[in-house]
């Protein structure tokens, strides 16, 4: 056993309780990091004995068998694999899902066969028998040779007694499966040497998945000779392997399993309810009313925090320009360094909410359904059915839903949602939306109650969905891929939300965005604070000097001089000189300057655009003054057109932009984590510009 606190890790199937018995062990005595070089997560956590003894215990992915098909799995087979491996157990706790045995028992009689000690935490006994089977602890403990305790992770029954039995873990006492004569030849002359293990069991498994497993790449052309030299078939020994432990785990069954009377149980009750929900028609209904009503409950929840959150670190900016000298110092500090982490926090709630329902959807087995139903047709633009979460939370938030794309097992799959998610139009650019519809379509209704800017506005929204299906069909010829994509589902028994996994989700994803895409985007926004606080040479100082004389005129109020400061202030700023320098690149889109000057600085946040603007036409409060400002635009008459410079074909080319155009900084900043590469953000970046580009270019020119 390692020194200090023995290592612990859970091992199961997807679904089979394992996290919540996690979640039961720690509390919240747990953190989530990465694996080392990947972006899966890695929740490690402690606990104690009733003797005070501590263990450290990690949550490996849910995994069905030792054969890895995903990233998840790969990284869970190497910590069970490699000795030297920074989080190699001392010891395991293999969770069952009793209502499943058969299926379970596959997998722990692989980890068993692997000589690591274990012990077996046997779930859901409750639903088990509710389905008519009843299992015998006992004997099952003494058939696969470790010991077995009967738990309800959920309600944590059996928890503490489990803790206590960690002491008890032991390599096994049965052998499941014994590789055949000519594995064994290979493996005393060669095998063991290859893989640097020394063990049967081990030697076998990665020499014939050595495929799967993406650390073993360097040993693939070592290991094809061995077996062509003694005329083995991997993928053979591999079938022949599945046989054999399905044969033996056929033998313990009946001697474990006893029928019950069966009550109306879960999968009773989830047989009823999928004839509508799974339904071709109905459960596409219920599909988009179930998100219809999520999305709502994202806007609604998190306004209220989130405008709290943007109140606090307003007064906050403003205290400390109060409170300091007014000089560059505290402008850094209350506009780039307070207004940098004010604009990481304030996703936050949006953040927690949308992961908080998504994991209750995943909780009550509904978001498997989601998935099985929308595979088919996605399937066919390069993606499968668990893109369906990423590409529906973009409409909240790109953020969280590049994240979410992590449960994707394929690599190119989970590649081409990443990329396609950003043209899904988020809650961000609908302040901008909403602004610049004013200027296109009438306030009027049809029957009514239809609104006729609602439907426009719907109308956009179809279109980022569209285009982002276009250019997954696209990145489906483009991008190639060795690994043979397949859509293996199951759909578990519906049941009640554990509400500890609820709340654990979503402390652990606000925390993850915080401390990861947290970073990026603080040096970014100090970034923008600096391109649009200094200029070339002296220009700033002599603005200064302007309106402090100005100011002594008592010819316009401070705060109306104030305005006009700031406002000439940003156009001799690097901002101001990069929206002059890229004026004549977006001219032919219906741009001057100052829509220039709003686009760059609002890759900070899409909202900022229209903040932007009021201060490039000294409009004074935005909030109070929107119609002003719409006002003022469509005054502001254009010379070298003679049009006025927010005319319908510029804010119809504005919103096109919008709608395509890179979404923030942030989603820049996630992608970069997610992708653990700058190629995929830089590509993102590009595409989306460059189709953006070409999009207004085309509105514009067509309508003027």
């Amino acid at each position: 056993m390692s020194e200090g606190k023995k290592k612990i890790a859970l091992v199961g199937n997807p679904n089979s309780g394992k996290t919540s018995l996690f979640n039961a062990l720690t509390g919240m005595n747990q953190k989530v990091g990465n694996f080392p070089g990947v972006t899966v997560d890695k929740k490690v956590g402690g606990f104690k004995d009733s003797s005070g003894k501590g263990y450290r215990v990690i949550d490996l992915p849910g995994i069905y068998s030792l054969s890895p098909k995903s990233l998840d799995e790969d990284v869970a087979c190497k910590v069970l694999f490699q000795p030297e491996a920074q989080e190699h157990p001392d010891g395991v706790i293999i969770v069952i899902d009793a209502s499943n045995l058969k299926r379970n028992l596959f997998l722990a009689t692989q980890v068993i066969d692997l000589g690591i000690p274990a012990i077996v935490a046997l779930n859901m006994s409750d639903i088990a028998e509710k389905s008519g089977v009843s299992i015998d602890n006992k004997a099952l403990e003494e058939k696969i040779g470790v010991p077995v305790m009967a738990i309800n992770a959920k309600s944590k029954e059996g928890v503490s007694e489990l803790k206590d039995r960690i002491d008890e873990l032991q390599p096994g006492k049965v052998t499941f499966f014994s590789p055949s004569d000519k594995m064994k030849k290979l493996g005393n002359d060669l095998l063991k040497d290859i893989l640097n293990v020394d063990h049967d069991y081990r030697a076998f498994k990665l020499s014939v998945s050595i495929n799967r497993y993406s650390w073993l790449e360097d040993k693939q052309n070592a290991l094809n000779r061995a077996f062509s030299d003694l005329d083995i078939n991997p993928k053979k020994e591999e079938i022949l392997e599945i046989s054999e432990r399905y044969r033996k785990i056929g033998k313990i069954l009946p001697f474990v399993m006893a029928e019950v009377a069966p009550g109306d149980g879960p999968k009773a009750i989830t047989a009823k309810l999928d004839k509508y929900l799974t339904h071709p028609v109905y459960g596409f209904i219920i599909f988009v009313a179930v998100f219809f009503l999520l999305f709502q409950a994202v806007f609604s929840f998190a306004a209220y925090p989130m405008d709290m959150i943007d109140y606090a670190f307003g007064w906050l900016s403003g205290a400390v320009m109060d409170a300091l000298p007014s000089n560059m110092l505290t402008d850094f500090l209350a506009n780039g360094i307070v207004a940098g982490i004010g604009g990481i926090v304030i996703f936050v709630p949006q953040i927690m909410i949308l992961f908080g329902l998504v994991t209750l959807l995943e909780d009550t087995g509904y978001m498997a359904r989601v998935s099985f139903m929308n595979d088919r047709f996605l399937r066919s633009v390069g993606m499968n059915g668990r893109s369906v979460v990423p590409l529906v939370s973009g409409f909240a938030c790109a953020i969280p839903a590049i994240m979410a794309a992590r449960n994707i097992d394929n690599w190119k799959e989970r590649m081409i949602t990443i990329m396609v998610t950003p043209l899904m139009s988020c809650s961000a650019r609908l302040p901008v939306y909403v602004f610049l519809v004013g200027f296109i379509v009438p306030e009027e209704y049809y029957f009514g109650f239809i609104s006729l800017q609602g439907l426009f506005m719907l109308g956009l929204y179809l279109l980022g969905l569209l285009l982002g299906i276009g250019v997954a069909w696209v990145f489906n010829l483009v991008l190639q891929n060795k690994v043979q994509s397949s859509f293996i589902l199951e759909l578990p028994t519906y049941r009640a939300p554990r509400w500890g996994n609820v709340w654990t989700s979503m402390i652990n994803k606000g925390y993850t965005f915080v401390t990861e895409a947290g970073k990026v985007i603080l040096i970014i926004s100090i970034l923008l604070w600096g391109l649009s606080s200094f200029g070339p040479g002296d220009a700033m100082q002599k603005v200064d000097e302007k309106y402090d004389k100005m100011a002594q005129t008592e010819q316009h109020t401070p705060q109306h001089i104030e305005t006009m400061r700031n406002t000439e202030k940003l156009e001799n700023s690097y901002a101001g000189i990069m929206g002059r320098a890229i004026e004549p690149a977006i001219q032919p889109l219906g741009f001057d300057w100052r829509i220039g000057i709003a686009v760059v600085t609002s890759f900070a946040a899409r909202e900022v655009f229209v903040g932007t603007m009021s201060i490039l036409y000294s409009v004074e409060g935005e909030a109070d003054n929107i119609q002003a400002l719409k006002e003022k635009m469509k005054n502001s008459i254009n010379p070298r057109t003679g049009e006025a410079y927010m005319s319908i074909p510029t804010a119809s080319s504005l919103l096109i932009f919008y709608v395509i155009a890179m979404q923030c900084m942030s989603t820049l900043a996630i992608t970069k984590r997610e992708t653990n590469s700058w190629k995929w953000p830089i590509l993102q970046f590009s595409y989306l510009t460059v189709m953006a580009y070409v999009a207004s270019l085309i509105t514009y020119q067509a309508l003027v």
